[in-house]
């Protein structure tokens, strides 16, 4: 039964029933439904924003989880980049050394994907930058791998053509030279015997008499046989491949011609003063790479260590060159 409530009335001293009118009991129903709704939805929003509904939970025990994996993944990432960056440093420090080889350049071994976005297929999902970061990281890996593999196939190549390229390497002295008293002036800053001026001598000087004569320093192919009256006067360049050449200068004669195959030890022509000389003598240059390096570096198959030692003191002492 409803509660009857009550009204006192001041004027009559009395207590007057209350009696509610359609719209008074409407708007207090919409009264209490409105607090009702508001204290509701109150409860609700700090329920959301302070406690995780089973599904949520599960769903943050999900991420925990793909973290970890995650982490995971990317500690084994960091150890096979390691040990790549360990393959890499052998190849060029100590395999390509080794065979003579230049080291492949970081630019290639780094070399990225151009063109268009690889990754567009992974972007619009939860967690997209996290598989795009990792699927970039796992092509730039399998790149180096790839890049390692083809040096490897490269190193093996060189390996088979080993026993060549020792052939081909100019190991000896271009002229007999046992007693080495034929060793005149070598690698470095001397006067220029003409110009009486300081001028860097890019060879090596050998004296000897006219018609003596000179033999390739390794097998390789006569690439220039040339007659000039300055400079170096008739002299011979043989490519000895591999990245070697070696120069000839101030010859008598020639006993080779263009083109032809020649043998380390082979006699390809005979010492002059050809050009711009002072006396007989060969001038020799040793190149790498298209670059003149000191030939002194390369007398290792005719010499002991006591001779190169000496070698090495008497073309040092020389302030003078012949050409």
């Amino acid at each position: 039964m409803a509660k009857v409530k009550y009204k006192f009335d001041h004027k009559t001293l009395s207590y007057d029933k209350i009696v509610l009118t359609g719209r008074q009991k409407f708007y207090r129903f919409l009264t209490y439904f409105t607090a009702t709704l508001i204290i509701a939805i109150i409860y609700n929003v700090v329920f959301i924003i302070f406690f995780d509904t089973p599904k949520e939970k599960g769903l943050i025990r999900e991420n925990q989880q793909l973290a970890t994996q995650y982490e995971i993944l990317n500690n084994r990432f960091d150890l096979v980049e390691k040990t790549l960056e360990d393959l890499q440093k052998r190849d060029d420090n100590i395999y390509r050394v080794i065979f003579e080889a230049e080291p492949i350049p970081p630019s290639v071994r780094s070399a990225g994907f151009g063109g268009t976005n690889r990754y567009i297929d992974l972007q619009g999902f939860k967690n997209s930058d996290l598989v795009t970061e990792t699927a970039q990281r796992l092509d730039k890996i399998t790149k180096r791998l790839y890049v390692q593999s083809k040096s490897y196939d490269d190193v093996i190549d060189l390996a088979k053509n080993k026993e060549k390229m020792v052939a081909c390497v100019p190991a000896i002295m271009p002229i007999s030279n046992k007693d080495l008293r034929r060793t005149a002036s070598g690698w470095g800053w001397r006067i220029h015997p003409i110009y009486k001026i300081r001028k860097f001598h890019y060879g090596m000087d050998f004296t000897a008499p006219t018609g003596t004569e000179v033999y390739a320093s390794g097998d390789g192919t006569v690439v220039t046989v040339e007659n000039s009256l300055r400079g170096y006067g008739k002299r011979i360049i043989i490519d000895h491949g591999f990245g070697y050449k070696t120069l000839y200068g101030h010859l008598n004669g020639f006993n080779v011609r263009k083109g032809q195959k020649v043998k380390r030890g082979e006699v390809i022509g005979f010492v002059g003063s050809t050009g711009t000389s002072t006396a007989p003598h060969l001038h020799y240059e040793v190149f790498k790479n298209n670059k003149k390096v000191n030939p002194v570096h390369y007398y290792f198959n005719d010499l002991t260590p006591e001779e190169f030692d000496k070698m090495i003191f008497i073309s040092s002492n020389s302030g003078q060159s012949f050409d």
